[in-house]
């Protein structure tokens, strides 16, 4: 049935129209030139993007051949999406807690997961420690008293020791000898490559980091980008389907994440987050922000024409003959703002994939 269903998309998208017209503010779609040129500005801005050609038999003739999907690989993941959630009751707890003064005042404040257990084994619960005693006058003089400055050579410490009598290693033999701490080399097989069963797996207090591919490609029939995800655990063995699931949020693994064929490639499978509702979020998203961003574009314009104000020619005011003109320039002005830029697509786009794969660092841009 999945196979049907597959066949089905690739046959959808095969008939569905290239977008020509930007409607990225107005419905949160994209064109395969806007997505070559937010790529490009992802790719220059942050480069540990880069673009791939893929596979030449999978190519899709409206985008250029160099630039058919845009990858990330080596992005951590240390930790899995179902620690951040919360669903016991008793950890769900809350208690308000009083802390009075001398004054009779209290404060008070809530403390929330009260019925989660403390782990004794962390820093931030390093458990009871006794307390240090401190040392009066009598005792720092007594605790000093058997102290000597003097070395068993009979010199101070301040005096410079002679070199004549410090040993050279070649007179001693010591570069010559094996130190039995040494742990014995690694025998690789042929090639220099270590075998993954000679690599001890992480246990115990160690962190465990998963890692991951992520490949941005151009979805023809929803217009959108799509995000792909390939998993390797700490010995780059690929992760099951079950394991890549744990770090998805519980809202997404197994409704918008599936695990689908690659687009760009004949053999390889990866997870997906299916873009059926990508542009409406993309679009209330850029709704937000192109408002801010025109806010500030206006200001800056006012300052950059006071500025022009100061420096510029003499006004003549001659009564008010100019002031129904300016009132349809300055309409003007705010009609020509550009507000945000389809350059920033990928960039909000990212943002927005973060919140459905919380614990992937998927978002490089965050100080952006």
């Amino acid at each position: 049935m999945h196979a049907i269903q597959q066949q089905y998309w690739a046959v959808r998208d095969y008939l569905s129209p290239v977008l020509k017209e930007s409607k990225f503010k107005e419905h949160g779609r994209i064109t395969p030139e806007e997505f070559v040129a937010a790529g490009d500005f992802l790719s220059y801005k942050f480069p540990v993007w880069t673009w791939e050609k893929g596979d030449a038999s999978k190519a899709r003739d409206y985008l250029p051949a160099e630039k058919q999907y845009l990858v990330t690989r080596g992005v951590p993941c240390l930790r899995r999406a179902t620690s951040l959630a919360y669903t016991d009751a008793d950890e769900d707890a809350e208690r308000l807690l009083s802390f009075g003064d001398s004054s009779g005042a209290a404060d008070e404040w809530v403390e929330t997961h009260a019925g989660r257990g403390a782990t004794m084994d962390s820093a931030a619960n390093p458990g009871e420690i006794d307390d240090i005693p401190d040392l009066d006058g009598d005792g720092l003089a007594s605790a000093m008293a058997d102290v000597s400055i003097v070395s068993e050579t009979g010199a101070t410490v301040g005096e410079t020791p002679d070199l004549d009598d410090i040993p050279d290693m070649e007179e001693e033999g010591l570069e010559d000898g094996e130190d039995e701490a040494t742990a014995a080399p690694v025998v690789s097989k042929a090639g220099g490559v270590i075998d993954a069963s000679q690599v001890g797996v992480a246990n115990g207090n160690l962190l465990q980091v998963r890692t991951y591919d992520v490949m941005i490609t151009y979805d023809k029939y929803y217009q959108t980008p799509r995000i792909w995800l390939l998993g390797y655990d700490e010995n780059r063995t690929p992760l099951t389907p079950s394991q890549i699931f744990q770090d998805v949020s519980a809202d997404h693994a197994l409704k918008t994440v599936t695990i689908e064929a690659f687009p760009h490639s004949s053999s390889l499978q990866a997870a997906s987050v299916h873009p059926c509702k990508h542009a409406s979020v993309m679009k209330k998203v850029i709704e937000r922000m192109n408002a801010g961003v025109v806010e500030e574009q206006l200001a800056a314009r006012k300052n950059s024409g006071k500025h022009q104000d100061k420096d510029g020619k003499k006004k003549w005011g001659f009564g008010r003959k100019g002031g129904k003109e300016e009132g349809v320039k300055s309409a003007g002005d705010e009609e020509e703002v550009e507000g945000m830029r389809v350059d920033f697509y990928l960039v909000v786009f990212l943002k927005f994939i973060a919140s459905i794969v919380p614990t992937i660092e998927v978002d490089s841009t965050t100080a952006f």
